[in-house]
């Protein structure tokens, strides 16, 4: 684990802070590409090949739709303290996410007539679960809680098959726990095209949310404008601001919970104490030495991962909106005393008794974040991901007439004179 100086590295120190994970990466653009073009010709057919070649090589159409008997089966079989954990995560995601609903609004002119806001769910929402090397119901209920709040009519879940063409039983009994019946077995690029394009097993959606792998989130990208988007979800990433009293051993094991998921995942501390820096990296390796997916982790931090020393904390606050990340934790004293300092960050954790894994699974606002820097100018999954807004006008005679001069100005300064007539002959 490398210790770098934020004064004497300053070049070293914006490296891993700043990283475009979005670029370089032609070949699973045109990937991603060839296959949403192939599951707009082809459908069903194309969706088949793809799980075949990919997951599930005996797959068929059959296969593809979880049956609401498969969906209570899954339910049925799993332990009571996971369908406990489901019921505890979605309560408070739905407490979260109800916070968030906006009310329309009115607001009279003077004269007669008013204008206002309209606030409506869109009718259907595709759902994408990633599977590969871990399945994640949790991501399910992140996404999902938060469209139910929002009033969507239909939520259709996919997610890649096992290589037997199942579903995992986890993810399939948390569907069913929360009220989901519409869940197909597929995953990758051809999984976002059947929801954008419509397929005769696959309705389409008009919104697609969900995190993914790399030709996921260009598959995304490629449908934007056909349907809406959540947003482009990189490799996840934790930096942490952490003062002389904060605890080594907690600091790694939050840096691991990251480090954990891929070999590309961000674990970055800002501190201004080279002793604790010091005593992390010792940290670092006795709880490598035991950790299941330990090999993975320490790729991660050698290979993007570091500690950086700062002159104060201050400092460090300001580095925390170079990088915006994903996740930040304020490991130090007086954590709110920080928070008006931070302008970029897509989850905040205040304080050594709210680690990540805290919202990965319970806290209420969902896990799905900008990642790669995308803090500085996008927000977490939330209820406006699945509503659209509509603007209201309503003018009276008398109100229209008392502005259409300015209208009417406007109008033929931009050389638009129907614009202008539409206008007038209303005057008359």
């Amino acid at each position: 684990m490398r210790i770098l100086s934020a004064v004497e590295q300053p070049a070293a120190v914006d490296a891993i802070l700043r990283r475009d994970v979005f670029s370089g990466t032609h070949q699973h653009a045109q990937a991603a590409a060839e296959i949403l073009a192939a599951v707009q010709q082809r459908g069903d057919e194309a969706l088949l090949d793809y799980t075949r070649r990919f997951d599930a090589p005996d797959m068929t159409l059959e296969q593809m739709v979880v049956t609401p008997e498969q969906l209570a089966a899954a339910r049925a079989a799993v332990s009571p303290e996971f369908r406990e954990a489901v019921m505890v995560a979605a309560d408070n995601l739905e407490d979260f996410h109800e916070r968030q609903l906006r009310q329309d609004w009115f607001a009279t002119r003077p004269g007669g007539g008013w204008v206002g806001q309209r606030v409506t769910p869109v009718d259907s929402a595709g759902v994408y679960v990633p599977g590969g090397q871990a399945v994640l119901p949790s991501t399910l209920l992140h996404v999902c809680v938060p469209a139910q709040v929002a009033g969507v009519r239909r939520l259709a879940v996919c997610c890649p098959p096992r290589r037997d063409g199942s579903g995992e039983v986890h993810l399939l009994a948390a569907a069913s726990l929360i009220g989901i019946d519409e869940v197909y077995l597929v995953g990758g690029a051809q999984a976002i095209g059947a929801l954008a394009y419509g397929t005769a097993t696959v309705p389409r959606v008009d919104v697609v949310a969900g995190p993914g792998n790399a030709y996921v989130n260009h598959a995304k990208r490629l449908v934007f404008g056909l349907v809406g988007i959540d947003s482009l979800a990189g490799p996840s990433e934790i930096l942490i601001v952490a003062d002389a009293a904060a605890s080594a051993r907690q600091i790694a094991a939050d840096m691991l919970s990251q480090a954990e998921h891929s070999a590309d995942a961000r674990s970055i501390v800002l501190t201004p104490s080279g002793a604790l820096a010091d005593e992390v990296v010792a940290e670092l390796e006795r709880q490598l030495a035991v950790l299941p997916r330990g090999e993975v982790a320490r790729g991660a931090l050698e290979a993007v991962g570091g500690i950086v020393l700062v002159n104060d904390l201050a400092a460090a606050c300001e580095l925390v909106n170079v990088c915006a990340p994903e996740h930040l934790e304020l490991l130090v004293a007086d954590p709110m005393g920080l928070l008006p300092l931070i302008r970029h960050a897509g989850a905040i954790f205040l304080g050594a008794h709210s680690p990540e894994p805290l919202g990965d699974y319970v806290a209420g606002p969902s896990h799905v974040l900008p990642t790669g820097g995308t803090a500085r100018f996008a927000s977490p999954i939330g209820v406006e991901t699945f509503v659209k807004r509509s603007s209201l006008i309503a003018y009276g005679a008398e109100t229209l007439r008392a502005e259409a001069a300015a209208i009417t100005t406007l109008a033929r300064a931009e050389g638009l004179e129907a614009h202008a007539r539409s206008v007038e002959a209303r005057l008359d």
